[in-house]
């Protein structure tokens, strides 16, 4: 099993810069990628950035230019810059690892860490 103690988020003002931290303990070998999700009230959960062993990013088109997903290998960690927030930036941020174990991929989540920006 993997555990992922999430940290950061908050209150902030529309324009300003939050960080938020992902630490994965447990199994982590096998680890291939981890992510940043987000779901707003009343809205699906969406995929905000991901990173992987390569270190290969994605970002959703919403955040682009803005935030930043990057990884400490050696601490397990994930984080994510957000920078330029704006008040639809607002939801619960969830950590998201993706473990590989033989053929199967098995999703881990965080408890998820909520981002308020206030116009």
């Amino acid at each position: 099993q993997v555990q992922l103690a999430e940290s950061g988020g908050g209150l902030v003002q529309a324009g300003g810069s939050l960080r938020v931290s992902c630490a994965a303990s447990g199994s982590t070998f096998g680890i291939k990628a981890m992510g940043w999700y987000r779901q707003a009230p009343g809205k699906q959960r969406e995929l905000v950035a991901s990173i992987n062993s390569e270190s290969v990013t994605y970002y959703a088109d919403s955040v682009k230019g803005r935030f930043t997903i990057s990884r400490d290998n050696a601490k397990n960690t994930v984080y994510l810059q957000m920078n330029s927030l704006k008040p639809e930036d607002t939801a619960v941020y969830y950590c998201n690892a993706k473990r590989l174990v033989g053929f199967s991929t098995s999703d881990y989540w965080g408890q998820g860490t909520q981002v308020t920006v206030s116009s």
